[in-house]
């Protein structure tokens, strides 16, 4: 890891439900600057957990969460975060509350749709796009809004395998041509051949990270290849 301050740092951070069932326990983790990591872990781990926490979706009971620069969050499913009709608009929807100058909007949205490689489609209905252009969208928004950290919440879960590995690749580009910070939660083993490095959850705890092939390796021993981890 880079010895510069990273763009996430996780410390000893607790979480449980009202019901008293405890997801994370003292979880710690560091995510270096400019580098696209990957968090693993089988079902309940804590996974999707951590992610909301680090977007502030949930507040944590203990424990501390550092960030550097501003959030960006896509979620599993981009129906639940794309509200307004047409691809232009719902980009411009994040910028409201900056208040900017409408040549600025309109020059941010433009930006962060020619980065995701969908400049062409800013006048097209949301209902008229695959799944894939959608979590492509809710990039863009994150982008519009100069977002330095993307948080994605198993966005390949609900899409088909080519627009899978099409998505991957264009975070992994992203990441690398805009120096930012992606932190993906996967259940798709072979999504982190384009990762840095990944994290492994179990019960609420780190107990892995780093190279990701390592603990590709020890999670196929576990008999968790492509099913959902």
């Amino acid at each position: 890891m880079e010895s510069s301050s990273p763009a996430i740092r996780v410390q000893d951070l607790c979480f449980s439900w009202p019901s008293g069932v405890q997801v994370l326990k003292s979880c710690s983790l560091d995510v270096p600057k400019g580098e696209f990591w990957m968090l693993l872990g089988t079902n309940g781990s804590g996974k999707s957990t951590l992610l909301r926490l680090l977007a502030g979706l949930l507040k944590s009971h203990s424990g501390e969460i550092h960030t550097q620069g501003r959030v960006g969050f896509v979620f599993q499913n981009p129906d639940h975060q794309l509200v307004m009709p047409t691809v232009g608009a719902d980009v411009a929807f994040g910028l409201v509350e900056d208040q900017l100058p409408w040549i600025e909007v309109k020059q941010r949205v433009e930006d962060a749709l020619a980065a995701v490689k969908l400049l062409e489609l800013q006048r097209r209905p949301i209902y008229a796009l695959s799944g894939g252009q959608k979590q492509r969208i809710a990039i863009a928004g994150a982008l519009a809004r100069h977002c330095e950290i993307l948080l994605l919440d198993e966005p390949t879960a609900l899409l088909d395998p080519d627009s899978q590995n099409d998505l991957v690749i264009e975070v992994q580009r992203l990441v690398k041509t805009r120096g930012i910070t992606a932190l993906w939660v996967t259940h798709r083993l072979d999504e982190l051949d384009y990762s840095d490095g990944a994290f492994l959850l179990e019960n609420g705890v780190v107990v892995g990270q780093g190279n990701p092939e390592p603990l590709k390796q020890r999670l196929m021993k576990k008999g968790l290849t492509s099913s959902p981890l």
